[in-house]
């Protein structure tokens, strides 16, 4: 079979998915080869958290990226569960952060002034006005910051209404096809083939596969500077009280999901296979328990792990791949794929289109790691 489009897209994750969206909103042909089923990796393993404090630490590029990402996403949410004809289920539940050890309360306070720079409103707690808001909280809390801003949505519904939304738009998305051959003429790709047969000829390429990214790379002899970071994580039964908002630890998360919680997550070095391991589950357990005493007696539903793509500086990396003309690279993403999807899907759109940047992104560029 044989497939002409503007735009092919390696990758069905919520990457690849919000680019291709973006695309068919200003109407350029795209297609998306996903090796799986569409979200199976690490969008689909993911939390869906939209709290964008934690991975913030001082005013600064990223703190901009998902700033104006999470506000990208929420102001699109609506009109893309029109078009994609589906609910995409999202709850601003707001989020506490504590700590337990007195080496600790001294860092989180000058992160908290540090939030409070950013445009949120964050309030700092005592342990008791911590354990007033969360009465089954551990009593060894010492501190806390409460944003109400944050919350959490279904990673796995937001893949898909992205994939619905871009194919009712007009986009193709082809699953388990495994890109074997990229068609190259001087510094431009031409065309692609998989494993299955299918053929497609492109006018430009993205790469948006997560951590299977650096593949596509190898491939076009531009080596990419991005690792796999395996993430465990589990979900427990709610406890007879049952959590009503998401709680950082000093290493684990709880978040709020329905009859269940959801634990996580592991950072292990990994490769590209994901696995759940008897350690890692006890070592979540063990995190929530610390937090969260009541959850000692709540029954596991499920455990299971996702492979993040992360870069030596964890910011992601977006723009064209230096040494191609027409080859654009959206991955990198970390553990905050989902809260950059839209904005990512809007840059790498505009970047096909030749449209202006804001300075912001040459923080982002591939050309960052270039040697």
């Amino acid at each position: 079979m044989k497939h002409t489009t503007d735009v092919a897209i390696i990758g069905g994750g919520i990457i690849g998915c919000a680019v291709a969206y973006y695309l068919r909103k200003h109407a350029i042909d795209a297609l998306v080869l996903e090796r799986g089923a569409i979200g199976s990796q690490a969008s689909g393993a993911a939390a869906g958290l939209l709290a964008p404090l934690g991975p913030l630490s001082a005013p600064g590029p990223l703190a901009e990226l998902l700033i104006s990402g999470l506000d990208i996403l929420l102001t699109l949410l609506p009109e893309l569960e029109e078009t994609a004809q589906m609910q995409v289920r999202y709850e601003q539940t707001g989020a506490l952060r504590v700590v337990r050890n007195p080496k600790r309360v001294a860092h989180l306070r000058k992160r908290y002034e540090a939030w409070q720079t950013l445009g949120f409103s964050p309030r700092w707690l005592s342990g008791d006005e911590a354990q007033q808001r969360v009465p089954m909280l551990s009593p060894d809390v010492l501190a806390a910051v409460y944003a109400p801003e944050e919350g959490h949505i279904s990673a796995p519904a937001l893949v898909q209404a992205y994939a619905r939304a871009a194919q009712r738009l007009g986009a193709h998305l082809y699953t388990e096809q495994d890109v074997c051959h990229i068609s190259i003429q001087q510094e431009r790709v031409t065309g692609l083939q998989t494993a299955q047969g299918l053929e497609v000829s492109c006018r430009h390429l993205v790469l948006a596969a997560g951590a299977w990214s650096t593949i596509c790379g190898q491939w076009l002899h531009a080596p990419l500077a991005v690792q796999p970071l395996q993430g465990q994580m589990l979900a427990l039964k709610q406890p007879e009280q049952p959590v009503q908002q998401i709680i950082f630890g000093e290493g684990a998360y709880i978040i709020p999901k329905g009859e269940t919680v959801f634990v996580g997550a592991t950072k292990e070095q990994a490769g590209l296979q994901p696995q759940v391991t008897a350690e890692g589950v006890a070592w979540l357990r063990a995190s929530a328990c610390k937090l969260l005493p009541s959850l000692a007696d709540s029954p596991m539903v499920r455990a299971w792990a996702g492979i993040r793509p992360r870069t030596p500086d964890l910011r992601p990396l977006l723009g064209p791949l230096p040494g191609w003309e027409n080859v654009f690279v959206a991955t990198g993403h970390n553990s905050v794929g989902v809260m950059l999807s839209a904005i990512t899907g809007k840059v790498i759109a505009d970047f096909i289109l030749n449209r202006e940047q804001l300075q912001l992104m040459q923080s982002f560029l591939p050309a960052r790691f270039a040697q």
